[in-house]
């Protein structure tokens, strides 16, 4: 089984792409989502412990979490000390049971690939880019998202052209979905043959 790994900075279609994946019958683990059921799961005693005040009704407060980051950006190295090993343990499990389950290709998506040095974990990578000026346009117009925020994320995340260098695809998302699709498809062509 050839296990790919998925990533790219923020807005640059990656969800979108992930979700190509998938419609192509390509198994996919998304850690975004994993992170998402452990902040209503079990992460929620450790980031509360680690972070008070930032979890309300038994599930982290995202918003609070965000806030105690801003003030004390060292905070990000503590919980990525509790999140990324409940993750990989989602991820392992993953892989396990498509493996079992006889799956010629499986799809992680991972957001921080690279920085969370888990290259070493997939077979081959796919990196989701586009225009700079689309990235910025994407991001800027999610709901809540300031420059300050998307300054702070970018700073945390390895620039794009240095992502583009360690790829095995690059997947181009700024010229639409018709694009991305053949792009994708492309890729589960050349890996299946």
């Amino acid at each position: 089984m050839i296990v790919l790994g998925l990533t790219g900075s923020i807005g640059m279609g990656k969800s979108t792409t992930a979700a190509m994946f998938a419609d192509l019958g390509i198994p996919v683990n998304d850690a975004d989502a994993v992170v998402h059921a452990l902040y209503r799961g079990e992460a929620v005693p450790l980031i509360e412990a680690a972070f008070p005040g930032t979890t309300k009704d038994g599930a982290v407060d995202r918003a609070a979490l965000s806030r105690a980051l801003a003030e004390n950006p060292a905070g990000f190295r503590t919980l990525e000390a509790i999140v990324h090993p409940l993750v990989r343990e989602r991820e392992v499990r993953f892989v396990k049971a498509h493996r079992a389950a006889g799956a010629p290709l499986v799809l992680l998506d991972i957001p921080l690939l690279f920085e969370a040095g888990g290259r070493d974990r997939v077979d081959a990578v796919v990196v989701v880019t586009c225009d700079p000026g689309i990235q910025r346009e994407r991001v800027l117009s999610r709901p809540g998202m300031t420059v300050e925020k998307f300054e702070l994320i970018l700073a945390r995340q390895m620039p794009d052209d240095e992502k583009r260098a360690k790829a095995d695809y690059i997947i181009d998302t700024g010229k639409g979905l018709d694009s991305a699709r053949a792009q994708v498809a492309a890729v589960v062509d050349d890996l299946l043959k």
